[in-house]
């Protein structure tokens, strides 16, 4: 044989291994997106992830959450990715035992990096018996000081020396905490972004069968809603508007979506008194459904997505997946959601006729934007914010603060 054909075969560079802690598996934009970013550099093999979560169920929006029927979770499970969660449910708040530290301090000593889903996690994280690993702390709200005590937990976890990066999701997210006491030198921005390939405009015709499987029709002025009912996304002003647009149009339809956004939260139940009080007879066109697992179909029978928040975003997965189905977005200015939104879509005040207003104007505008919003789709990537994150963990891996050892 000729040795000149011979050539050795290179080692296999080891993959970092990256252990996220995430505060729960429930359904959230935040969860969604850190979850579409675990699997993507699962499976395209930049790093072995896994996942540890504080509670194994949680109370929210009215609904009983567990680990093992989240979605997230199983889209995990279905990659390969190992995730698990200590035996306790949000509602215990005491301090964690010697034996949940041993099952935390098991997978940490696994990982070479560690990412915390918000700074909530800081709270297990910081313990003693928590192994010293790179940490990158991933931010997705624009308000430190409605975090409870999670902000101290992480200005504690900043002066321990063991945060290696902070990533924001948003710019307003990164003056926000800048201005809350994290050093400048740790906030790094990565925009978010959605899988472009499930997000996207369909044909008409696929737009008619998907409206008649929810009972709309081919015609109609569709508005979207999908968050969460929390008090920060301003539900009443939501319905307000939604009052008003549905007085107006006999064509038009509202749906809701989103935890706790069903009739079985009484909350919500209160709101629509309140707001349709004299007219019951419009909340037939008003579909509240809930948590929904095929919003790509949901966002692309509309013609509006819809935000009313008034405090704590940053950049509202919402208004990014429906744009990129062909809705128009109609926003407060809260968070980034003007720069997202920039010549794709409206920005409101919060008056509840003003927003009605704006819902009439991009319905009547759809096919203007139509051109901006599929140019700009690469922008909105989540491959591209993936690879962003990439970036982050190699550079911590190989960078530890002080007190961290790798381990190989």
């Amino acid at each position: 044989m000729n040795a000149d054909l011979v050539r050795p075969i290179a080692p296999a560079v080891p993959r970092a291994r990256v252990l996220s802690v995430y505060e729960a598996f429930f359904a959230g934009g935040a969860r969604a997106l850190h979850t579409a970013v675990v699997r993507e550099l699962h499976t395209s093999g930049s790093h072995r992830h896994s996942v540890l979560g504080l509670y194994r169920e949680v109370h929210r929006e009215s609904l009983r959450q567990r680990m093992t029927s989240d979605s997230r979770y199983q889209a995990l499970r279905d990659a390969g990715i190992r995730a698990v969660a200590l035996r306790r449910s949000a509602a215990d708040r005491s301090p964690f035992t010697a034996a949940e530290m041993v099952v935390a301090a098991r997978h940490a000593a696994r990982a070479d990096v560690v990412l915390s889903l918000k700074e909530q996690p800081l709270r297990l994280v910081n313990q003693e018996g928590f192994p010293a690993r790179p940490l990158v702390v991933c931010l997705h709200r624009s308000d430190p000081e409605h975090q409870g005590g999670a902000l101290a937990d992480l200005l504690a976890a900043i002066a321990a020396g063991r945060v290696a990066s902070v990533v924001c999701c948003a710019e307003s997210t990164r003056a926000a905490y800048r201005a809350a006491g994290v050093p400048a030198s740790l906030l790094t921005v990565i925009p978010n972004g959605v899988d472009l390939a499930r997000y996207r405009p369909v044909s008409t015709r696929a737009r008619g069968r998907l409206r008649r499987s929810l009972g709309l029709p081919a015609s109609a002025r569709v508005v979207v809603f999908a968050a969460r009912y929390d008090g920060m996304k301003n539900v009443p002003l939501f319905l307000a508007a939604a009052r008003d647009f549905l007085a107006r149009h006999e064509d038009a339809h509202v749906l809701m979506c989103g935890a706790g956004m069903s009739l079985a939260n009484t909350g919500l139940c209160v709101d629509l008194e309140v707001a349709f009080d004299d007219r019951p007879d419009l909340l037939r066109r008003l579909h509240t459904l809930g948590v929904r697992e095929d919003m790509p179909d949901v966002f692309a029978v509309a013609d509006v997505v819809a935000l009313t928040s008034s405090t704590g975003e940053a950049a509202p997965l919402c208004l990014i997946e429906g744009m990129m189905c062909g809705a128009v977005p109609v926003t407060t200015d809260v968070g980034d959601s003007a720069a997202i939104v920039a010549g794709h879509g409206l920005v409101v005040e919060p008056d509840a006729a003003v927003i009605s207003a704006a819902w009439d104007e991009a319905v009547a505008r759809r096919a203007e934007w139509a051109p901006a919003l599929l140019r700009d789709r690469p922008r909105f990537s989540h491959t591209r914010m993936a690879a962003a994150y990439a970036a982050v963990i190699d550079r911590v891996g190989d960078v530890a603060p002080a007190g961290a050892r790798r381990r190989r």
